[in-house]
């Protein structure tokens, strides 16, 4: 009877909760949905660990959908990752030459970069739909599980579904981790996990720190963030493609 009765009350207290309500209290405990909605840009800067190295990073996002993830290795800036709005693109590591992306692959990262500042705000008017799908343990934590449906993206052509799972501490209500599934390049099909920890505060917003990836349960790369700016000036013309290269 104990055993049932416990089981009754978890249900309970997961019943008890909404996505939406979860939402709300995450929300205002990371600055609020009125000062997120006011975030015009962020800059990152840290360094990432992969493979035994430690190697300077900046990442920086605007609301326009600009994006560009950038590195400094042995010397050299390299962008792993750039989009001007339009068109995405990165630094081939090898040649060390700029390469765009297949339309694919941009007209995909268009669609991501509506996302900014964060993809549960205004997510009805996006067209997006959450559910609660009961507590999980993770990383030794008890969480809320929440699924993002969001519009499809496209593979190869066809649609597919596209849905990740925050993980919500049920105590402050910040993700602690996200899970999708890869759905193109050499590890399509692999389950990714972005562990979040740390949780600072940064002009008002409270953004984590500490940054894992880990793909099928193995660890890939961490970033250890070391400084956030908000609305600061961005200039356009460095996410552009740099034509002769």
């Amino acid at each position: 009877m104990k055993l049932v009765a416990a089981l009754l009350l978890m249900t309970l207290s997961v019943q008890a909760q909404t996505a939406d309500e979860i939402l709300d209290k995450y929300f205002e405990n990371t600055g609020g949905r009125e000062k997120w909605a006011s975030l015009k840009s962020v800059k990152m800067s840290g360094k990432v660990k992969v493979q035994g190295m430690e190697i300077p990073v900046e990442i920086v996002q605007t609301a326009e959908g600009l994006q560009k993830v950038t590195i400094n290795f042995q010397g050299k800036e390299i962008t792993q990752m750039a989009f001007d709005g339009n068109e995405g693109w990165s630094t081939n590591f090898m040649t060390q030459k700029a390469e765009k992306m297949d339309a694919e692959a941009s007209a995909n990262m268009k669609q991501e970069t509506s996302d900014f500042p964060d993809a549960f705000l205004n997510y009805k008017e996006k067209g997006y739909a959450v559910a609660l799908e009961g507590k999980e343990t993770v990383e030794g934590t008890e969480t809320f599980k929440v699924k993002l449906t969001k519009k499809p993206v496209k593979v190869e052509g066809k649609e597919e579904e596209n849905v990740s799972y925050y993980f919500f501490d049920t105590e402050n209500y910040v993700p602690i981790m996200t899970r999708s599934t890869l759905k193109s390049g050499q590890m399509k099909g692999a389950s990714v996990e972005n562990v979040m920890s740390d949780y600072q505060d940064a002009d008002g917003f409270m953004f984590p720190y500490s940054l894992t990836t880990k793909y099928n349960g193995q660890t890939g790369e961490s970033i250890q963030i070391e400084k956030v700016e908000t609305n600061g000036t961005i200039d356009a013309k460095s996410f552009a493609f740099p034509e002769g290269n």
